[in-house]
């Protein structure tokens, strides 16, 4: 059994292969990584009614559980991106699992005015052929449509069954700012001055409410950080464990 276990959860429409390359940049590290597809993505299947964050945070305790990977023998880290932040920041609140560091990669959570772009685009996501229909769209409705959901951001929600909607707009509906100043566990927080879908002015509410959390920026880079900055995460995720590279890797992948 290795003494440090990594978990990493993923965002809102990714799985557990949002972390491939994030596992190639620890390999040769002596840790036990574990990243689970979160219900209504990957292998995993849909909650049988719409969820909440809570829900989310409490599948997610009850997961990691079942793989014992909060072994308290262990070393016990957990990652999260997007929405997978969102609820590595609720397991860090709940205080129920030994959480020894909190690693957050452009973690959704603060809640924005319905400003007219997103209006626009849960109006467009309910009423898409009607919308179509009185702009005169009908015969070019379906790329007409395409552009403007892309336009407004809400494939995620064009995507999703009735219930995964529902679901997306439960857990976008809660604001995280009073909650953030409630983590007391050691945090690194990575986000990319080009990230259009979590702006990166949330990462200063993120880096201020969390004591003594440190905040990594890199230029250029978008949403997908987790992704496109894997091997300078992996560099801090090194540091902060103390672990050299040379020694052996041992992953899971459950």
């Amino acid at each position: 059994m290795t003494n440090v276990v990594l978990v990493c959860l993923h965002g809102w429409g990714g799985s557990k292969e949002s972390f491939t390359e994030l596992r190639a940049a620890l390999e040769g590290t002596e840790m036990e990584i574990f990243t689970p597809d979160l219900p209504g993505f990957g292998t995993e299947p849909e909650p049988d009614r719409p969820w909440t964050n809570d829900d989310y945070a409490e599948w997610t305790e009850q997961w990691i559980r079942r793989q014992k990977a909060e072994d308290r023998r262990q070393k016990f880290f957990l990652l999260g991106h997007s929405h997978g932040g969102r609820i590595a920041v609720k397991l860090a609140l709940r205080g129920t699992l030994p959480i020894h560091h909190l690693f957050l990669c452009a973690p959704a959570g603060i809640r924005h005015g319905r400003h007219f772009k997103r209006m626009a685009g849960l109006i467009l996501a309910k009423t898409g052929k009607t919308v179509m229909g009185a702009a005169g769209l009908q015969k070019h409705s379906e790329a007409a449509r395409r552009f403007l959901y892309k336009l407004v951001r809400v494939h995620d929600y064009e995507k999703a069954s009735p219930r995964m909607q529902q679901t997306l707009l439960n857990v976008t509906r809660e604001d995280f700012r009073p909650l953030v100043s409630g983590v007391n566990i050691p945090t690194d927080i990575f986000w990319g001055t080009d990230d259009g879908m979590t702006p990166i002015s949330d990462s200063k509410i993120f880096h201020r409410e969390i004591e003594g959390s440190e905040l990594h920026v890199y230029e250029g880079i978008r949403h997908g950080i987790h992704r496109d900055k894997a091997k300078e995460i992996a560099e801090i995720i090194r540091l902060r464990l103390g672990i050299h590279r040379d020694q052996n890797n041992t992953d899971k992948d459950a």
